[in-house]
């Protein structure tokens, strides 16, 4: 038997048709027989050229839509079925592969009856979208989630973020591939800070099956807290969220490129990545941080709580913005110039190495003891039978307040204050002792604190190669002071390819916690959240698993 005949049998066999037809390529000139198995689009040119020059595979994994039309020439009964694809293919200029777009249209013209051909032709675009649509459902054979169709969003660009240029990255690519994947968008420009966290507060939600942010990380901070800071938070929070990456961190954006698994990438290779992921409309669920101060009110965190380097390192180099994601390398190169310690204390409740099984649901009963950041004796008992939810709570200090919800056998003095959210179980009073089975780092000179609950710190850093977006852990690292510029250069070096952790550098230690206290000592300094600076003094945080949703692709 031929061998080609063979193999074309093999994937025939284990890939059967659906749909067969024969039309013309949309310059009319060269005509093709399709055949649409349950994974592919096949397309076989119909020329006198050799096979394999004239075979076209393309994988339904990578369309995110096909839609049937017809032409304003009303004396022409053709009609026309568009895919779109956005497979992984070399670069033309360098090494590595990133998603490009492809088009196929085909003309359909077998009969003179016009509305008879876009019949067919509708078929043809209904019967892409449903064999996409399954294969992007059934990965591994689990059953994923995904954004109802047609979806409608709520898209909010920032067009002041990174190098200022977010609108025309939305112009040159993004509004093409949400038209490609028939999604329904209203586009909101954000006019200042925190113009989105407002908006979404009062925004009527039934509207939009999902948000999406295309700027850097910070447009992101303010939409989590401000559907948070919503009535209906409970409801509000499961909200899928996007991102699109239009600034000069785009941290969140690298993370879920690297989930995927794909080679790295950067820039509009980055941006053209997140928004296939977008389009396929997968959602996922994404672990937010609860984190408390002294006098402000509590704020909840997708990505990063920082202290010392890493923190004066964002915030100093926005004044290099207009450089884009190289801010952050010549800041770090400002910095090194002049490095600072900072005395402080750190305590961290560590993560158990089968807490997954328990969905990051543990009760901690507190009793109230002497103001301290050092450990209290069998100060908390852990309940592992205990139910795995989320319980949210009014602010008990607002008009409309109502009764706090406490899970049942939880005692009230363990909830820590009363604010917009789900509860925090694992943490005391930040004027409260932390419990006995915490480690408590005593007074020391740091260089730098960090808690990542996402792989990536910027476009260019995995700082916990580890980390996934529904683990329920933080991924916490601090540098003690004594390392000299050029080892710590080195370690941010080694971090562009997530391996710092490996460099055994005697000064950096790293853990995997579930909750964490900080409390700077020195007068001066600055801490971040998101890379958004935030009240500096003791800071506290806890990881809640999976209370967010977010579209992943």
């Amino acid at each position: 038997m031929d061998h080609r005949i063979a193999e074309s049998h093999l994937i025939t066999a284990t890939n059967p048709v659906t749909l067969y037809g024969e039309f013309t390529l949309n310059n009319r000139k060269v005509r093709c027989s399709v055949n649409l198995t349950e994974r592919d689009l096949v397309v076989h040119r119909l020329t006198s050229a050799p096979v394999g020059r004239n075979k076209m595979v393309l994988s339904l994994k990578d369309c995110v839509g096909c839609r049937a039309y017809r032409e304003g020439d009303k004396a022409d009964p053709a009609a026309y079925f568009a895919a779109y694809f956005y497979p992984l293919k070399r670069r033309w200029m360098s090494s590595g592969v990133s998603r490009q777009r492809v088009e196929q249209c085909f003309r359909l013209a077998a009969l003179q009856d016009r509305h008879a051909n876009l019949e067919e032709a509708e078929k043809w675009a209904r019967a892409v979208r449903e064999r996409a649509a399954l294969q992007q459902r059934l990965r591994d054979g689990v059953l994923l989630s995904e954004l109802s169709r047609p979806c409608r969003m709520m898209l909010l660009v920032n067009p002041q973020s990174g190098k200022g240029q977010a609108l025309t990255l939305y112009n040159s690519h993004v509004q093409r591939m949400l038209n490609d994947a028939g999604i329904i968008y209203t586009l909101i420009i954000t006019e200042r800070q925190n113009h989105a966290r407002e908006l979404v507060r009062e925004a009527d939600l039934s509207q939009w099956d999902a948000l999406v942010i295309m700027s850097g990380d910070g447009l992101l901070y303010e939409v989590i807290n401000g559907l948070l800071e919503r009535s209906d938070r409970e409801e509000a929070i499961k909200t899928p969220l996007g991102i699109l990456p239009g600034g000069s961190g785009n941290a969140l954006a690298a993370s879920l490129h690297y989930y995927s698994g794909a080679s790295a990438v950067s820039s509009e290779e980055l941006l053209v990545s997140c928004g296939f992921q977008l389009c396929k409309g997968i959602v996922s669920r994404m672990d937010l941080v609860s984190i408390h101060f002294l006098s402000s009110p509590r704020l909840f965190s997708f990505l990063s709580l920082a202290w010392g380097f890493v923190a004066d390192v964002d915030i100093e180099s926005e004044k290099y913005r207009h450089v884009g994601a190289a801010r952050f390398t010549v800041g770090t190169l400002v910095r090194l110039a002049s490095l600072r310690t900072y005395k402080g204390k750190l305590a961290y409740l560590p993560a158990k190495k089968d807490h997954s099984s328990e969905e990051g649901c543990i009760k901690v009963h507190c009793n109230n003891q002497a103001s301290s950041l050092n450990p209290a004796p069998a100060l908390c008992q852990l309940s592992k039978d205990s139910d795995c939810h989320n319980t949210f709570h009014n602010s008990c200090h607002s008009n409309n307040s109502l009764k706090v919800r406490r899970t049942e056998g939880m005692p009230s003095r363990s909830v820590i204050k009363c604010s917009p959210g789900p509860l925090d179980s694992l943490l005391p009073p930040l004027d409260k002792p932390v419990p006995g089975d915490w480690v408590v780092v005593q007074e020391e000179d740091f260089v730098l604190m960090l808690a990542m609950y996402q792989s990536h710190l910027a476009e260019d850093l995995v700082a916990a190669p580890d980390a996934s977006l529904d683990d329920g852990i933080i991924h916490l690292f601090y540098v003690k002071a004594g390392i000299s510029r050029a080892a710590l250069l080195r370690l941010f070096l080694a971090m562009e390819k997530g391996a710092h952790l490996a460099t055994n550098c005697q000064h950096l230690v790293h853990t995997k916690v579930r909750a964490l206290r900080l409390e700077p000592l020195s007068p001066k300094g600055m801490i971040t959240v998101d890379g958004e600076v935030v009240e500096y003094g003791p800071v506290q945080a806890e990881v809640h698993r999976g209370l967010s949703r977010l579209i992943s692709g």
